[in-house]
């Protein structure tokens, strides 16, 4: 394969590499990081300052990632992302980890894994996968994250199988309102919170990681951009779809006219993941190429007949689904999915619409505020 054909040395790819430490400096430079080193020999440790709290970041050796992936080969592979392959790994309290590895062949990737970086070591949030380190030494650039163990939205929503080989039981409407509540929570940080306002890019099912309690934790940030209006390519260029953001079915189409990355683009895939929980349909289906925006198009433009399109594996009443949730549900899909950005709502509209619509939200933001 050609992931472990990476593994001899080049040093000229090592020097470009190495860069990814650059990052880190213009970190420091801006008060984000200091260097720093635990009780572990020479193992360096990244202190980062994130909301006025320091939280550390470790610099693994490239030895250390052979060792807890069992030398890659014998490791379980998680994940695959457009650039990059996720491998299970075990260190030695016992805890498991997750390693996202980029192949550096080329400019291109050794960009993108040093962007990711860079944006990965300002964010600290509850429902955003937690980096735990990375290692640059080699060739390979890697990004070490915290195990989410239950899947993703895209397996408990559309299949896959669970711990004895059955399938994912059906999420609850309660569910399936917590987890849009939090990955709100989640845009909201990034958009509005954060110390550097940050565009995920690729908001989909699939990048929605689902721990045991059913919690939700936003993965994936190789699309990231710093920043809410970001030029990408002028749409005449011919390298325009080697380089889009997002994945199909999720792809905001102003963003596919235009080229410019923005908060919006986020919005408007928050919409289709919202349809999916209604529907528990796919984003783009697998059968036709039929994008789910284009199935659900009449109760986008009509809540009130939302009822023909809920998922069937859903009830109603206690534990089901309540109808005029769903409708309220549908009519925030419709405002998230406005083929004009501007009258798209933003994260924090979204939750203010969630916690006044929603019981099971209401319920959750009042014990919050009461903790």
């Amino acid at each position: 394969m050609a992931i472990f054909k990476c593994f001899g040395v080049n040093t000229t790819r090592r020097k470009r590499l190495s860069s990814v430490s650059d990052a880190i400096s213009v970190l420091e430079n801006e008060g984000f990081c200091e260097d720093g080193y635990d009780a572990i020999g020479s193992m360096s440790i990244q202190t980062c300052n994130i909301d006025g709290k320091s939280i550390g970041v470790r610099k693994f050796r490239w030895e250390e990632m052979h060792i807890v992936t069992m030398n890659f080969l014998n490791s379980r592979v998680i994940g695959y992302g457009g650039f990059s392959t996720v491998y299970l790994a075990n260190f030695s309290d016992s805890s498991l980890g997750a390693i996202k590895m980029y192949s550096s062949s080329s400019e291109r990737l050794s960009r993108i894994y040093k962007q990711e970086l860079e944006i990965l070591l300002k964010l600290k949030h509850e429902h955003i996968v937690k980096l735990l380190g990375y290692c640059d030494d080699k060739d390979e650039g890697i990004l070490v994250f915290e195990y989410i163990s239950n899947g993703t939205l895209q397996e408990k929503l559309h299949g896959g199988n669970g711990k004895k080989g059955g399938k994912h039981p059906t999420l609850s409407w309660k569910n399936r309102m917590i987890i849009a509540y939090q990955l709100a929570l989640a845009l909201e940080y990034l958009h509005e919170k954060c110390s550097v306002q940050i565009v995920h890019g690729d908001i989909k099912a699939s990048n929605i990681l689902v721990d045991e309690e059913l919690n939700c934790k936003l993965c994936d940030f190789g699309s990231a951009k710093l920043g809410f209006s970001s030029a990408v390519v002028t749409p005449s260029s011919r390298l325009m779809n080697q380089m889009m953001l997002g994945s199909p079915g999720y792809t905001d189409p102003h963003y596919m006219r235009t080229g410019l990355a923005s908060k919006k683009n986020d919005i408007y895939s928050y919409g289709v993941i919202l349809l999916q929980l209604i529907t528990g349909k796919e984003a783009l289906s697998a059968h036709n190429g039929e994008r789910l925006t284009q199935k659900a198009s009449r109760i986008l433009k009509d809540s009130s007949m939302v009822a023909e399109m809920l998922d069937s594996r859903l009830g109603f009443g206690y534990e089901g689904v309540d109808l005029e949730e769903a409708k309220d549900i549908a009519s925030l899909s419709a405002m998230c999915l406005s083929e004009t950005p501007s009258l798209r709502p933003s994260a924090s509209d979204i939750l203010e619409i969630l916690r006044n619509r929603i019981d099971c939200i209401s319920c959750l933001a009042a014990e919050k505020r009461n903790v």
